[in-house]
């Protein structure tokens, strides 16, 4: 089988050059690019199952880079920053980015957050999997197991790969509430340190897709000092 393709953009190509090395040795097929807006083209002409972006560049920034990748597509995407407040990872996120990693950044580390996002990723469109096929319902909210699909009123619902496997987890367990640290080890596959503010982000990309009013939902609540439930309709 082919290894999945993976577009790293940064405009320093010492540092493009350095994470292609690595991922490269993994067998992975790497496409390069310097700025927003050859990651868009770059993307438009080749298999690309994951992208490495950095979020200053000239030209079209990574985040805005992001919002229009977000427009036609949901593959993984990792943000790269020397930024490392809290702001400006929670806006990385709610752009649209499925995790952040903080320049400089251990290899090792990277690498682990490649994969985990792909293994994710590529399990989302495994049709054959050993997970039980069928279709999981609360109100006019709809997900589809087999396809990883979610509706409301019928009409699909744009969803990345993260906020998928979090709607999925949600939904298998209506009423259920999950503590954000346990969302996260079973989304992530990671353990979970400090995640407070990412889970948090997540839900509330998702709740301005599937609700009317985010403010007063419906189906995706928070039970305050506990955690995150899809309520059961």
């Amino acid at each position: 089988m082919e290894k999945p393709g993976i577009l790293v953009v940064d405009d320093d190509r010492e540092i493009v050059k350095a994470i292609s090395i690595n991922l490269e040795s993994e067998g992975y097929r790497v496409y390069k690019a310097y700025d927003g807006l050859q990651a868009l083209d770059v993307l438009r002409n080749n298999s690309i199952q994951l992208i490495l972006l950095d979020i200053m560049m000239p030209g079209l920034d990574g985040l805005s880079a992001t919002l229009k990748i977000r427009e036609q597509r949901n593959i993984p995407i990792i943000i790269l920053s020397a930024k490392s407040e809290d702001s400006d990872k929670i806006l990385g996120l709610s752009m649209g980015a499925d995790d952040y990693v903080t320049k400089p950044f251990n290899p090792l580390e990277l690498m682990a957050r490649v994969k985990a996002q792909l293994r994710r990723y590529m399990k989302l469109g495994d049709m054959n999997g050993s997970e039980k096929k069928g279709v999981l319902r609360t109100g006019d909210l709809c997900y589809d197991l087999e396809t990883k699909t979610l509706t409301l009123l019928g009409e699909p619902v744009r969803l990345t790969a993260t906020e998928t496997k979090i709607i999925e987890l949600l939904m298998r367990y209506p009423g259920r509430v999950f503590p954000a640290e346990e969302i996260y080890e079973r989304v992530w596959e990671e353990p979970a340190f400090h995640v407070e503010n990412t889970v948090m982000v997540h839900i509330r990309r998702i709740r301005e897709k599937i609700e009317i009013n985010p403010k007063e939902p419906k189906y995706l609540k928070v039970v305050w000092g506990i955690g995150y439930k899809i309520e059961k309709i």
